[in-house]
């Protein structure tokens, strides 16, 4: 029995995951019996799916012996528990976004997902039409970093809306090799999996062969410090989170088997947001 109690988007929680996969790795033909109780942020049913997959490929069950009501609930509303069988819930007053297990020819089919179920949110700050557009390219380009460089079979991806916080929280996750392997492979550079992480994030660097640039983030780094909220990249044992207060790392005690890229966005924001090609005004880019 393993239980997945008090998922939260923090590094405890990250490692939790990590843990449930490392506990079970090695499991082939078995039946693994989970609990979700107390919270479940439901984003975070992005980095789990992911996990739950990667057991399932060695040919084991799946079964849930409880889940609090709550839980189950916002679980139902997501999709993400009509894939073990249950039925979907109407999500009502729209704070969630949908549970999508994405192939990785599915780019196409993700960018319109970003914007209709994100970025077009009344709930985030006001961005013009061009820096939407701006975004909506730099999110894409998360995927296709799981798309071309992890090696991953699937993507997951989801989000929530958080009212009473003032949040939106949206994750995509792949099963691939990582950070940390893929550079080695590439470059022959034996680095943590943090340094990994720190390495991909910097502008114009770049696993890729034949091209310049790094995995897309510049832009949503700075949004997300004008705008306070956070992002959140963990990959192997590697956990790093940037925000308006700088950089955090850590490294965790259990390997997760891909990488996870969580964004969070504040929606107490009043600011309006355009390109600095629009217009002479403090909240541009």
């Amino acid at each position: 029995m393993s239980v997945i109690s008090n998922i939260r988007n923090d590094f405890p929680s990250y490692q939790l995951l990590a843990n449930l996969y490392q506990k079970h790795a090695d499991d082939f033909f078995e039946n693994i019996p989970l609990e979700l109780r107390f919270w479940f942020s439901a984003n975070m049913a992005s980095a789990l799916g992911a996990v739950l997959d990667k057991l399932t490929g060695n040919l084991n069950g799946i079964s849930f012996s409880h889940i609090d009501s709550a839980i189950q609930l916002i679980l139902q509303k997501n999709d993400f528990l009509s894939f073990y069988g249950y039925p979907r819930a109407i999500d009502n007053h729209s704070t969630t976004i949908q549970y999508m297990k994405l192939k990785p020819t599915d780019g196409k089919f993700f960018s319109q997902y970003v914007t209709d179920e994100l970025l077009d949110r009344t709930e985030l700050p006001q961005l013009s039409a061009a820096l939407k557009e701006k975004m909506t390219e730099a999110i894409y380009e998360i995927f296709v970093n799981a798309q071309i460089h992890s090696e991953t079979e699937h993507i997951y991806t989801c989000g929530q809306f958080f009212p009473a916080k003032n949040r939106i929280e949206f994750t995509i996750t792949d099963v691939g090799i990582g950070f940390q392997e893929k550079i080695r492979r590439r470059f022959g550079k034996v680095l943590t999996a943090v340094q990994a992480i720190k390495w991909a994030v910097q502008d114009r660097h770049t696993t890729k062969q034949g091209v310049t640039g790094g995995i897309g983030l510049a832009i949503l780094r700075e949004f997300i410090v004008k705008n306070k909220g956070k992002m959140q990249i963990v990959s192997a044992d590697g956990f790093y989170e940037y925000s308006h207060r700088g950089e955090v790392s850590q490294t965790m005690l259990a390997k997760y088997p891909g990488t996870i890229v969580n964004l969070q966005f504040c929606t107490d924001d009043q600011a309006t947001y355009l390109l600095a090609s629009e217009a002479n005004v403090n909240d541009i880019f």
